[in-house]
């Protein structure tokens, strides 16, 4: 059992430190803090579990009305199920509300602030997905085109609503599909269970279930992959030793066999948390930003070129 428990630790701790966007400059400039503090974004609470009260934090296009009916994307933070903040999307975020998308980042429970397990945060991702589709006339949102996005231990959780049976908030209305439309993933945990007898090392290896709250193969989205899955980008590290550039490569492989689109995008030398706002020269941050775009201008979702150059211009 201390084995167990260490190991837990281990790979839980390398998640998270390597979510840091490092120097404190960097950190501050990328408004990491929690909670978050954002400048025009509106306030939603989509979801009460006792005491605590979970927010979207909802960037809007210029003029948006409720009568309108954009597309939308929910991001989810990475932090390895452990800490993070919402803030870690809100450049992503800002961005797409100027492209004419609603975006969104979401609160969750985690570890630290909440106790909660892996399976209670897959659990929030749906009921937030949900609240946005049940809502999308309050929201001015498309209920037909709603993305899921999320980085690291987000991007499992947003892969899980993509991929999973069950693990919903019990005693929601699930006429109302936790499912959404597209899935943008970024360094995303996607398998968290062996493959042909290759558990690929890293992040998720061997976990165990009472440490996740499911089964390691339960909410694993490779393994829970079927035919009508939403199609989907991810962009990774090929140097990531957090989560191994291969578990991305078999989750591919998974989707096309079902059928799906997948595209995987893998950066030479990167690592883990390459694409964060305020890491280096911010080069990944845009490149990954302009294949997002360019993706969901692929359905129909968005018009025209990317305009990542020309709205980060006076960023740096």
């Amino acid at each position: 059992m201390k084995t167990i428990t260490f190991l837990l630790l281990t790979i839980v701790g390398i998640a998270a430190a390597a979510e840091k966007t490092a120097p404190e400059g960097r950190a501050k400039k990328a408004g990491f803090s929690y909670p978050p503090e954002f400048s025009g974004a509106q306030t939603v609470i989509y979801k009460t579990v006792g005491e605590t009260k979970l927010a979207l934090y909802v960037f809007n296009p210029d003029g948006h009305k409720a009568s309108d009916t954009q597309p939308a994307i929910v991001f989810f933070f990475g932090g390895g199920w452990t800490n993070g903040s919402p803030g870690q999307f809100e450049q992503q975020c800002r961005y797409l509300a100027s492209r004419g998308m609603v975006a969104i980042t979401a609160d969750y429970r985690v570890a630290s602030r909440h106790q909660a397990k892996a399976a209670q945060c897959v659990a929030d991702a749906k009921s937030a997905i949900r609240y946005v589709r049940a809502h999308a006339k309050e929201l001015g949102v498309d209920p037909k085109r709603i993305a899921a996005g999320g980085g690291s231990a987000g991007g499992h959780i947003a892969g899980c609503a993509g991929t999973l049976p069950g693990l919903d908030e019990p005693g929601e209305d699930k006429t109302v599909s936790s499912v959404p439309d597209a899935m943008v993933l970024f360094n995303p945990a996607l398998t968290l269970a062996p493959v042909d007898g290759n558990d690929f090392g890293g992040f998720g290896a061997r976990l165990p279930a009472e440490q996740l709250g499911a089964e390691p193969v339960a909410i694993s989205p490779t393994h829970n992959v079927k035919a009508g899955a939403p199609p989907t980008i991810v962009f990774h590290g090929k140097a990531d030793s957090t989560v191994p550039f291969a578990t991305v490569e078999v989750f591919a492989a998974a989707m096309k066999k079902a059928g799906n689109r997948c595209e995987v995008s893998g950066f030479e030398g990167q690592q883990h948390g390459f694409f964060n706002f305020g890491r280096g020269d911010n080069s990944m941050f845009r490149a990954t930003l302009t294949l997002a775009d360019k993706f969901l201008e692929s359905l129909g979702w968005l018009g025209g070129e990317p305009a990542v150059e020309k709205f980060f211009a006076k960023s740096d």
